[in-house]
């Protein structure tokens, strides 16, 4: 009975999940809409990946808006990008920084006017172009992670040394999972 007043799509999602016969009433209905939900949610090992990717993006966007600094994020993706896949066309500096062609040019023409990557004539296609990173954009982007590093530095401070084994162990497990870029090049370590 009180399936037959659910949704089409709940009395389908209920009855392929729960045998409970609706005859039961209501606790059947919520019983069979609970183990639905429950087969939907992350395994522990998803959420661990969860929690991870949610918390290191909120620990970056604390650590930026406590630097002050308003360089926009797409350009030290895309300087990071270079740093470990140079020289790249625009469309493939595009691609990999996840950004629109016409978004591309902008942030290579700003980081052209501050010397931070250079272009040149592609070799294999002189209609292309190749855009790489110069000394001063690698020096650049050093310096903005030192900052990064030390801003977020006293969120550590009282961490055991045992913490700080488990903190090692976990950053060279993702650097190892995350050495390639985009067009499949290794990250230098």
């Amino acid at each position: 009975m009180v399936m037959s007043l659910m949704p089409p799509f709940y009395q389908a999602a209920a009855g392929a999940v729960c045998s409970v016969p609706s005859l039961l009433g209501c606790t059947a209905v919520a019983f069979c809409i609970a183990q639905l939900y429950s087969s939907a949610m992350e395994t522990p090992r998803e959420q661990t990946i969860e929690t991870l990717l949610v918390s290191v993006n909120r620990l970056i966007r604390s650590a930026v808006q406590s630097t002050g600094n308003t360089t926009s994020a797409a350009v030290w993706r895309t300087l990071g990008i270079l740093e470990t896949d140079e020289p790249l066309r625009l469309g493939e500096l595009a691609t990999a920084s996840r950004v629109a062609q016409p978004t591309m040019t902008r942030l290579v023409a700003g980081m052209l006017a501050d010397g931070l990557i250079s272009r040149s004539v592609d070799p294999d296609d002189s209609r292309g172009q190749l855009i790489e990173l110069t000394e001063a954009g690698r020096e650049r982007l050093a310096s903005w992670r030192s900052t990064l590093t030390s801003t977020v530095g006293p969120l550590f401070t009282d961490l055991t040394d045992d913490d700080w084994d488990v903190l090692h162990h976990a950053a060279n497990l993702i650097a190892q999972r995350t050495r390639t870029t985009p067009n499949g090049t290794e990250i230098p370590a």
